[in-house]
């Protein structure tokens, strides 16, 4: 018996890693990664993601060269069919492991969204964009 399952509609889009020093450390830094996700089975919406990879970095004490160290992520985005804006602002605490994964609807209205990543801190930014459907 041949079972076939129901196409997947989901797209996920990867943005460009910034690359981001952390403060509450003496000496603390690494890479960020977000992303979108969309499906027509959320019109006119999209899933924001982000997540800190390992970081690296120095601060004195038992664990000196491990570090919990912490930024404010922000993934700034503009609908260019529709003109709605937005951003999506989150606290990220990291350490060798890297840090928890961050997520949050937002509601971009169907079309072209195009977004800037950055911190509060130092950092290279980065741009990307995708599509939400309608």
């Amino acid at each position: 018996m041949i079972v076939t399952a129901a196409p997947a509609n989901a797209v996920t889009f990867e943005f460009p890693q910034v690359q981001s020093m952390y403060h509450d450390a003496m000496l603390c830094g690494g890479n960020i990664r977000s992303w979108a996700d969309t499906d027509p089975k959320w019109p006119g919406r999209a899933i924001i993601n982000v997540q800190a990879l390992p970081v690296g970095g120095c601060d004195p004490g038992e664990y000196s060269f491990a570090p919990m160290c912490e930024t404010t992520a922000t993934v700034a985005w503009r609908n260019t069919t529709t003109g709605a804006a937005g951003e999506y602002r989150v606290p990220i605490l990291a350490g060798f492991y890297g840090s928890e994964h961050y997520a949050l609807f937002q509601d971009t209205g169907p079309g072209h969204v195009v977004v800037n990543v950055f911190t509060d801190m130092p950092n290279i930014p980065a741009q990307s964009a995708f599509d939400v459907p309608g």
